[in-house]
């Protein structure tokens, strides 16, 4: 078929998808299921124009169509990837992992379930041999993920409803196409497969394909990264990501391409955010879902084209045959649904899924275009026999006619039946509370806009009065059942944690935020929120408290600067920490805020106090992390507020010129000339300032008074001897019983010494450790940094050499230890 053709045949369907969106909106069906429908009308209207007598005018667009070159390839590696790789981009993976049980449950183990009995139920009636029988379960086994995420989202799912349908309708396709590809290639061979090589062979295809996928993104959202602001560039990275890491996976390496698309699709999801700037992650989403539009709808328009042609031959029998596979299907379905499922909630292995979810879930397990395009790839096998090959295409096909035809249509109507489209009775009960606030701020806009516009009394005074009866509404039906006090805090904390996450957003939009920094920012806000949503306000502390912990990089990177000298990413790290503490202190003080104005007026005074309190600790934790650093490192900080005033007046150096730009006052080219000043300014101010650990020990030792008498020669020599050695708060420099194998002087910061009965505090210029060197005798006592410390120490030996050769220090550090040893002495008395 020439390619003009082919052209005008896709613009025709585009121009029919367009004019039947609306169509299903007026006959409150799902969009799919009234795609597929058209489809099938225009096959049976091409068919009946080009053999009718009554006229040939018709004949080449209808041989135009039913000849339309479309495939099981064209269906797997042009339109599949678009469309999986669009929902996992979509999908809020953290939300997801609470409920992957269910979903792997569903995914994989529902898959082989469905095969198995599907195939045992064929094998009595059908007349074919057990392997064709399982060939065709494991084609109808899998849910499409374009018709059940399109229906599902049409009807307003409940949200943890559509993400169980949507993570296995994503996730289910490799499992079912492995199985295919096994059952074709025996078919086609004649040769059986061992059960621990078919075992293997099919982890590693699924295994391999995930690790492919998140490899594959991780390159590109660094790639992004580097071009940030490149947004057609991004675009790009991420539509080859989908493409290429489908077919080298499916061509190359022999592993699952729909799992490594998956898993590629939600990396980048995580990452991307990140990587790219603000506009251009919208820009790259935004093309995503117009593109996946265009591709699942021509996708149900051609292969509900097919259907006449696949069902030609279909006789009573094969009706009946459908019903059987129908009823197969379901059955292994729920077994999976209505037996493991509870078991696994049973056995605390996966969290409990609501008997009218489970209902939903057996109802909706849709098929379309991906089960249609495995029976089209038995058909176009020469290598099949021809009996084989209609067996496979009218019980495929069938089968995806009443999934979505019978299912489809009344999917909507099971949702209400079982009430999962009225709102929660938290929801239910929040609900007058939420609208008498609301009703309570729009009537005081309309009343301010009437004043503005200069509208007539009467009609103002009829305008408020209307708002004023729909509070009084609100504010009765709110009257039932009352939320408890758990309830309030819980949906406090969640309203909390989520707004904390769209401040950093904000502020990633605004470019106040490095993106050096932004993931961390990011991964911490999505921690809180799980942890606010699982496991309640404890969770929340504790996670709050964790986001302050040193991780094991700080280990590593002291590990580094002491044993190697090597203080880059030591340096790295503490700047790093330095500006997510600034950053975490301004958004806190505006969640403060975010209480009084929105979450007290709705959730009550109590949890607005709770709430406060929660966040005052939280800003308690951050200062005195923030003071720490501040004080070891004053100019640091100060380049840190500079640096932030610096981005938000660039920010609004951006949005005056924009204003100007879109009120008409300046053209483009001085508009263009103004941005890149402002992108050339924001990158000057993006640079890192360095910090600088101050490790010049021999400028530290001068000024230890200790050592003020030493001359500059005898500065050098003890320079040789100590080490610099940098401590993290709650760091133990000395624990008690040890022996004694170094002394330590304190050149900045602050060490806390554990005594019997009390705690002693010793700052800079202070020595610590001497007495157990001087004694000969284990450590008296415990020593840990209470702040960010820069010490020297001085091993044994050394220690002992040293002050042989200097007995004036050592007189001074006898002093020290006489004096302690009294007060210890006088503690203990």
């Amino acid at each position: 078929m020439a390619l003009p053709v082919i052209l005008a045949v896709i613009g025709v369907l585009l121009l029919i998808i367009s004019l039947v969106q609306p169509l299903a909106g007026a006959l409150r069906m799902p969009f799919s299921v009234v795609l597929a429908a058209i489809g099938m009308l225009i096959a049976a209207a091409a068919s009946f124009l080009l053999h009718t007598e009554l006229t040939d005018a018709f004949n080449e667009p209808a041989r135009a169509i039913l000849d339309f070159p479309i495939g099981s390839t064209v269906f797997l590696y042009v339109f599949l990837p678009t469309l999986i790789f669009q929902t996992a981009l979509t999908l809020d993976v953290r939300q997801m992992m609470p409920d992957w049980v269910p979903i792997f449950v569903l995914a994989v183990l529902a898959v082989v379930v469905a095969t198995a009995v599907i195939g045992l139920a064929l094998l009595p009636l059908a007349g074919q041999p057990l392997l064709v029988c399982l060939l065709l379960g494991a084609i109808v086994a899998t849910t499409d993920p374009v018709a059940v995420v399109g229906i599902f989202r049409d009807i307003g799912a409940p949200a943890r409803l559509g993400r169980l349908v949507e993570g296995e309708s994503l996730l289910n396709d490799a499992a079912a196409i492995t199985l295919f590809a096994a059952f074709l290639a025996i078919l086609v061979a004649g040769e059986t497969p061992g059960f621990a090589d078919a075992a293997l062979s099919f982890l590693w295809t699924l295994c391999g394909g995930a690790l492919v996928g998140h490899l594959a993104a991780r390159a590109a959202a660094w790639l992004i990264g580097r071009l940030p602001e490149q947004r057609s560039a991004a675009v790009s990275i991420s539509f080859a990501l989908a493409y290429l890491v489908f077919i080298a996976c499916e061509q190359l390496l022999g592993v699952s391409g729909v799992i490594a698309v998956v898993v590629a699709g939600m990396t980048l999801s995580l990452l991307g955010p990140s990587r790219a700037s603000p506009d251009g992650w919208s820009y790259l989403t935004g093309i995503w879902d117009q593109i996946a539009f265009w591709a699942s709808s021509l996708v149900f328009v051609l292969a509900a084209i097919l259907v006449p042609r696949l069902l030609a031959s279909l006789s009573l029998f094969d009706l009946f045959l459908i019903l059987v596979v129908a009823a197969a299907a379901l059955a292994a379905r729920a077994v999976i649904l209505f037996a493991l499922l509870p078991l696994l909630s049973l056995l605390k292995l996966s969290p409990p899924v609501s008997i009218p979810y489970r209902v939903v879930i057996l109802w909706g397990g849709l098929r379309g275009a991906v089960t249609l395009a495995l029976a089209l790839a038995v058909t176009e096998n020469d290598i099949v026999p021809d009996d084989i090959q209609r067996f496979v295409a009218i019980l495929a096909t069938g089968f995806v006619l009443f999934t979505l035809l019978i299912q489809g249509t009344t999917m909507r109507w099971v949702i209400s039946s079982l009430g999962l489209n009225l709102l929660s009775p938290r929801d239910a009960a929040m609900r007058g509370q939420v609208l008498a606030v609301a009703l309570e701020n729009v009537r005081e806009a309309v009343a301010r806009a009437a004043e503005a516009y200069k509208v007539a009394s009467g009609t103002a005074l009829a305008e408020a009065r209307r708002y004023a009866e729909r509070i009084d509404e609100a504010a009765s039906a709110g009257q039932g059942r009352e939320l408890t006090d758990k309830e309030r805090l819980s949906l406090g904390l969640l309203t909390l944690a989520g707004r904390e996450r769209d401040i950093i957003i904000e502020r990633m939009r605004a470019r106040t935020v490095s993106a050096a920094l932004l993931p961390s920012l990011l991964a911490q806000a999505e921690t809180l929120l799980d942890r606010a949503r699982t496991g309640g306000w404890s969770d929340y502390q504790r996670a709050a408290k964790q986001t302050l912990a040193f991780d094991w990089k700080f280990g590593f990177a002291q590990f580094l600067h002491r044993r190697l000298h090597a203080s880059g990413p030591l340096e790295r790290l503490l700047a790093r920490r330095f500006e997510m503490l600034f950053v975490t202190r301004t958004v806190l003080e505006e969640l403060s805020s975010f209480i009084d104005s929105k979450i007290v007026p709705i959730l009550g005074l109590r949890v607005g106090e709770v709430l406060h309190e929660i966040v005052e600790r939280r800003q308690e934790a951050v200062a005195a992390g923030l003071d720490a650093l501040r004080l070891q490192y004053p100019l640091y900080a100060e380049s840190l507020e500079r640096r932030l005033l610096r981005k938000i007046a660039l920010r609004q150096e951006e949005l005056e010129y924009m204003v100007l730009f879109e009120d008409g006052l300046i053209g483009p080219e001085l508009y263009d000339n103004l941005r890149r000043s402002v992108d050339a300014d924001r990158k000057e101010a993006d640079r890192q300032r360095r910090l600088d650990l101050a490790l010049n020990a021999r400028e530290l030792v001068g000024e230890l008074p200790m050592f003020a008498d030493l001359t500059g020669e005898q500065l050098t020599e003890v320079t040789k001897l100590l080490q610099p050695l940098f401590v993290i708060p709650g760091e133990q420099v000395i624990r008690r019983g040890t022996p004694g194998d170094a002394v330590y002087f304190i050149a900045s910061g602050a060490l806390e010494v554990s005594l019997p009965g009390r705690k002693v505090r010793l700052g800079r210029g202070d020595v610590v450790g001497e007495m157990a060197l001087l004694h000969g005798r284990p450590r008296q006592s415990d020593v840990h940094a209470i702040s960010y410390c820069f010490l020297l120490r001085l091993d044994v030996r050394a220690f002992q050499g040293f002050l042989a050769q200097h007995p004036g220090i050592r007189r001074n550090i006898e002093q020290v230890a006489a004096e302690r040893a009294a007060a210890n002495a006088e503690a203990v008395a």
